[in-house]
């Protein structure tokens, strides 16, 4: 009865389309169950803070690959390079579309679909990103920086990104708006809904490298995201130590705590195949499906 209903759903309601997450780049970031806005230090700053970029390696390049668990053949390809205060990216997102209640009228009134029942039915779509990353230092605690973005599924359209950074010895602030312009793609003639503002805080300590190193790390997203398991609202904490730089181990804890209480958990880890070559690696798992998954990427930093 319930696989019915699911289908009986999906043929009969207009539809919109799953939100993209913050978590949906970045391995490093994915390891730390995502808290990274106020660490943001390498290439995938360009997806999660480009106030980052000032406070990074002198270049940093990252192409990676991951999936979600469920829905089905949801999936994100990500390129990206940059110096201090310039980057360019490219992402390649493939999101499942979501269900929109019949007579609700707008994006905010959903169906959060059981993963085992009807994922397989999900159609999904692809959204390409194109971005260049610019910062300026205010002072010498803290940096502003904006993505511009060309974002397109059917047709192109432009977005922007803006973070702020603020340092003090080890300790951060990161501020990140993401989709200030709340681009209006459309995809197989369907409105998307995966572009709404989003908006996070995040706070890190990362102390000098040395031959032991232990980063810590806390986000909080402050706007609501609709998926297609519910709306999402997430709390992560994360830790990344650092041994002798050139092995790092991570791990995090997310929850969600907006409707049902839903938490995952994160753990990576980091190899130097050679000097400034990097083998980064993720995997999340728990009740919150829509955080479920794996990614692989290569990473070079000097």
């Amino acid at each position: 009865m319930r696989t019915l209903a699911c289908v009986a759903i999906i043929c009969a309601i207009p539809s919109l389309a799953s939100a993209q997450l913050f978590e949906m780049i970045g391995i490093r970031a994915q390891g730390m169950a995502g808290a990274f806005v106020a660490v943001a230090d390498d290439a995938s700053a360009t997806w999660w803070n480009p106030a980052g970029l000032a406070s990074g390696a002198f270049f940093s390049g990252i192409v990676e690959r991951g999936a979600a668990r469920s829905p089905r053949d949801d999936a994100a390809l990500g390129v990206a390079f940059v110096v201090p205060s310039l980057g360019l990216s490219y992402y390649r997102l493939r999101i499942s579309e979501q269900l929109g209640v019949p007579g609700g009228g707008a994006p905010a009134s959903l169906v959060a679909l059981d993963p085992e029942s009807a994922a397989a039915r999900l159609p999904t779509f692809v959204v390409n990103e194109l971005g260049a990353s610019f910062g300026q230092s205010i002072g010498d605690h803290l940096v502003l920086a904006s993505t511009l973005r060309l974002v397109w599924a059917d047709q192109v359209r432009g977005d922007i990104d803006i973070g702020a950074m603020l340092r003090a010895g080890g300790a951060r602030i990161g501020f990140v708006v993401k989709h200030l312009h709340e681009p209006d793609l459309t995809a197989d003639g369907m409105r998307l809904a995966s572009f709404d503002r989003q908006v996070r805080v995040g706070a890190a300590y990362l102390p000098h490298p040395g031959m032991l190193t232990l980063n810590a790390a806390l986000d909080a997203d402050l706007t609501t995201t609709q998926t297609v398991f519910g709306n999402a609202r997430h709390l992560a904490g994360g830790g990344e130590l650092w041994i002798d730089r050139r092995l790092a181990l991570r791990g995090g804890v997310s929850v969600n705590t907006v409707d049902e209480l839903r938490r995952s958990f994160s753990a990576g880890a980091s190899a130097a195949i050679q000097k400034a070559f990097f083998l980064d690696a993720q995997l999340t798992r728990g009740d919150d499906p829509a955080k479920e998954g794996w990614g692989l990427g290569l990473r070079v930093t000097f």
